[in-house]
């Protein structure tokens, strides 16, 4: 599904988050950035994820670390997300899928026998001069951080 692979240069993505500010990847040079993408706010794999990034988040930052969620959910529905399980990082609404597409994370799934278009849930790890360390597509929600940190 996703053709951007480790070494390859990241996309030079621009996305609106939850508060309406514009994040883009010039915006974190000098830093790691974790992109995580996940299918739906509010849904329990997501929150499973999303959780286990918060619970580990200072142990990001103490390793020069910036996280960014990204989903096609309204800035209204992330805030909720945010709001709700406290979470300590921004996350995009990308509901015109501009970020989702660069990465390319968007195509078909299936789910109970039923095949759908959706947001394959994907990790994509950047270092500080904008190259792709490393792609998680089988991500585990609930030890994401130890995927990514090690």
């Amino acid at each position: 599904m996703t053709t951007l692979k480790k070494g390859d240069k990241a996309p030079d993505f621009s996305g609106i988050d939850q508060d309406g500010k514009k994040h883009s990847l010039k915006d974190y040079e000098g830093k790691k950035l974790v992109v995580f993408f996940y299918p739906k706010a509010s849904t329990p794999g997501c929150t499973a994820e999303a959780c286990d990034l918060r619970d580990n988040f200072e142990r990001f930052v103490s390793k020069n670390y910036a996280i960014l969620g990204v989903s096609a959910d309204s800035a209204k529905a992330q805030t909720k997300f945010i709001e709700k399980n406290e979470l300590p990082f921004p996350l995009l609404a990308d509901e015109n899928k501009t970020v989702i597409q660069a990465f390319g994370v968007w195509g078909p799934k299936k789910f109970m026998g039923k095949e759908y278009d959706g947001i394959h849930r994907t990790t994509f790890i950047i270092n500080e001069k904008g190259i792709i360390e490393d792609v998680i597509e089988k991500v585990k929600t609930k030890d994401h951080s130890a995927q990514i940190l090690g």
